[in-house]
């Protein structure tokens, strides 16, 4: 799970971990920070992911805390992320100004990406109506039927392979209020069976009205998706496109460049790339001079003699 660390912020505040009994000084102020919440259960194998989150009902203001981060809730490749959601659904009545949180900030060293074993995330959006942001890592087992939540701003689910019932269930949802989304589509062998059809009903721009930041991330198809975004409706009303950390090549950056008009964007981001030079500098030169901020770092090269068939994703494992 190369490239994945744990989250440095949420909700535009600064990530900070909780942890009972660690503390030296004064805690920063509830409403300050994006809580960590987490156990490391090779270290301390008789604490829980739930004790230490009672310790931090306990210890943290509840009513103040804006942003939580769920990290490690113990063995997560046996237990899924129904346990702690569970936990923290049933504190809603006191986590009453929560607005943003992530399930699964776990790193390799944790649990390769694959491991972590989540399930319907979705029952936070029905528990905190007033989300505004709403971040996942992991595919297995992570389930996303179609649901309506007015608030939500920011929705990232990332993924070594994620299901194409999960991007079913997201672009069938009703949420007015959309701003941002990245997903992170994998590759097939872990489970990421989502192909370019299953994105035409986003890219036709008739879902999500306010999107404006759009993530197509880290797939093994980012030429195929390129190509399509090349001539979808949603691209002209972008301010942000991302088809970085995937499998793109001088055809699918052809394709862009060669499609409708984006220098309307502020920033398009293409970086873990297998551009040649020549094309990089025909994308940064078609672009740039208008304003765009173009990201083609990280180069890659495809593995061993195999060309195309060697390019490979930031994040599969």
């Amino acid at each position: 799970m190369s490239g994945v660390d744990h989250l440095h912020e949420l909700l535009g505040l600064p990530a900070v971990d909780f942890q009972t009994g660690t503390e030296d000084g004064p805690r920063p102020a509830a409403d300050a920070v994006a809580w960590r919440v987490f156990v490391e259960p090779y270290e301390d194998e008789d604490r829980t992911w739930e004790q230490e989150f009672t310790a931090f009902l306990e210890e943290v203001d509840p009513a103040g805390v804006r942003a939580l981060i769920i990290g490690q809730w113990g063995e997560s490749y046996e237990e899924d992320s129904s346990y702690p959601i569970g936990l923290v659904i049933a504190a809603a009545e006191r986590l009453t100004s929560l607005e943003a949180v992530f399930v699964g900030d776990l790193t390799m060293e944790e649990a390769e990406i694959s491991w972590i074993q989540q399930s319907d995330v979705t029952a936070l959006l029905t528990a905190f109506p007033a989300l505004l942001e709403l971040g996942v890592r992991g595919g297995s087992g992570l389930v996303f039927p179609a649901t309506e939540h007015e608030r939500l701003r920011a929705l990232t689910i990332e993924t070594g392979g994620l299901p194409v019932e999960v991007v079913r269930g997201v672009l069938d949802s009703e949420l007015p209020a959309l701003e941002r989304l990245d997903l992170w589509l994998g590759v097939s062998a872990y489970g990421g069976d989502t192909d370019v059809t299953h994105l035409a009903p986003l890219l036709s721009g008739t879902r999500f009205p306010a999107l404006h930041r759009l993530g197509l991330r880290n797939s093994e198809v980012e030429n195929e998706i390129a190509t399509a975004v090349a001539s979808a409706p949603l691209v002209a009303r972008l301010r942000t496109l991302d088809l970085s950390c995937g499998t793109l090549g001088d055809e699918g950056a052809a394709a862009l460049l060669e499609g409708q008009p984006l220098t309307h964007l502020d920033v398009l981001d293409l970086h873990h790339h297998f551009l040649t030079e020549p094309m990089e500098r025909r994308v940064a030169e078609s672009l740039e001079p208008h304003g765009v901020r173009v990201d083609l770092s990280d180069r890659c090269k495809p593995w061993g003699d195999r060309g195309a068939a060697g390019r490979y994703v930031t994040v599969s494992e």
